[in-house]
């Protein structure tokens, strides 16, 4: 039968896939269901060499075998520990002792999520260093920079993309930050006070921690704290997003209308109109961060279970995880090609700078009045508002229509014409794209 869900043969790596297939997440379950008898084993509850017994007899389960299993059970952990039980000899009597499922599947995703994580910190870290590479080669660009999609202020196509590097360090390290807190061991038995192993429990808990390399959660219920899943997926939303803003900035900026960006066509972009270059990687990216957001809202109701648990996360989180992870990894690669497709328009940054004939000199002008002639702020911002609208109307250089003006008598010349020279009026650009590119810097290393 056909797959049904994008997800499993349009988005996401075949890396990212592999990693939460199912078949990983059995291997990872009898990896945590080994460890935890090898601590039965150091504790005394189970005889020297059942672990590897345990190893051999997950060599033998396949997922097919647990499916099979489940429609008799109804429970997928119970017949995983049934079949590796049955598979086991003499062993097979201590496989999931005091153990509860969520020891076993909330550790086994802790182990597939420390895999995963470091795939997409890998995937973010080479996007950072793409955007700080561009940073740096048109540091000194001046362009226009627009707020309110209006032009506002000259600032540099540098400083432009170090704002996008300075973003997304501060994602990375809101990951790393929550991997920290979200990849742990869970043993701890059915209501999480290991009761079965007695004044044991803190032995087989360390032990199979230890096996495992994890560090253990202080102290969970059945089942991990859900606020590390639901923190993971915020902050997979934020870095959606960004990488949404990213996109959409691109997109906006090579529309013909402003064409600072050009977008390399390197496939059809539309069926039936041959002219059309459609940035539809850079819109993958924009569509897929809608659904990273929306997954948010149920990463954050799973937190929500009743006493020591319930079952209500469990259907939600089969989809939630993949989901999440997939397309994450989707966006960070959309986002890779679309960086390494781009090239900068020279001849159109410089044309959109002038397209208002310099009106955006009226602040630096404004500036001048104030600290030169004493004139005072808002009497300058409303004459120089009327002289704008003049320059606009008129479809005149604003430097002309302020030379006719009254205010020119306030300033001397060169004053006046220092404004129009836009190299000059973009403050501490320098040093600012400098702190980005050192923040982002210092965040990567720490890893």
């Amino acid at each position: 039968m056909a797959s049904v869900c994008p997800l499993s043969y349009r988005y996401g790596s075949g890396e990212m896939r592999n990693l939460l297939s199912r078949e990983n997440l059995l291997n990872k379950m009898v990896y945590v269901e080994k460890a935890v008898m090898r601590s039965l084993e150091e504790a005394g509850f189970a005889p020297r060499g059942c672990s590897e017994e345990v190893e051999k007899a997950g060599a033998r389960v396949a997922v097919e075998d647990v499916d099979r299993m489940e429609r008799e059970t109804g429970h997928d952990t119970a017949s995983l520990a049934i079949l590796l039980a049955e598979h086991s000899g003499i062993c097979g009597r201590y496989v999931h002792l005091g153990v509860t499922s969520n020891d076993v599947i909330d550790t086994a995703w802790a182990l597939v999520l420390r895999e995963a994580l470091d795939l997409l910190l890998d995937r973010l870290a080479k996007v950072i260093a793409k955007i700080a590479s561009l940073a740096r080669e048109y540091r000194d660009l001046v362009c226009i920079g627009r707020t309110h999609g209006q032009h506002a202020l000259p600032i540099t196509l540098g400083f432009k993309f170090a704002n996008y590097v300075y973003e997304l360090a501060r994602s990375y390290e809101r990951i790393v930050e929550a991997r920290k807190r979200l990849v742990r061991c869970k043993i701890s038995g059915a209501v999480g006070t290991m009761a079965a192993w007695g004044e044991k429990g803190l032995i087989v808990q360390r032990t199979a921690c230890r096996e495992l390399g994890l560090e253990p959660h202080s102290i969970t219920t059945q089942i991990a704290p859900r606020d590390g899943y639901a923190e993971l997926v915020a902050n997979l939303s934020i870095l959606a997003s960004q990488l949404d803003r990213l996109a959409l900035e691109i997109r906006e900026l090579a529309r013909p209308e402003i064409g600072e960006v050009v977008i390399a066509p390197k496939m059809i972009g539309s069926s039936t109109m041959p002219h059309k270059n459609n940035p539809v990687v850079a819109e993958r990216i924009s569509g897929l961060s809608r659904i990273l957001r929306g997954l948010a809202v149920s990463a954050l109701e799973n937190i929500v279970t009743m006493h020591e648990r319930d079952l209500s996360n469990s259907s939600c989180e089969r989809l939630l995880l993949p989901h999440t992870l997939l397309v994450a990894d989707q966006m960070l690669i959309d986002t890779e090609k679309v960086l390494g497709s781009i090239r900068i328009n020279r001849e159109a940054i410089k044309r959109n700078l002038e397209l208002l004939r310099g009106v955006i000199a009226s602040e630096c002008l404004m500036v001048k009045l104030v600290l030169k002639s004493g004139m005072p702020r808002h009497e300058a911002h409303r004459a120089l508002s009327l002289l704008v609208r003049r320059s606009l109307d008129e479809r005149r250089d604003f430097l002309e229509v302020f030379r006719e003006s009254d205010l020119s008598s306030k300033l001397d010349s060169s004053d006046a014409y220092e404004c129009f020279n836009y190299e000059n009026y973009l403050g501490s650009y320098r040093e600012l794209i400098d702190r980005a590119l050192s923040y982002a810097e210092n965040v990567l290393g720490k890893r």
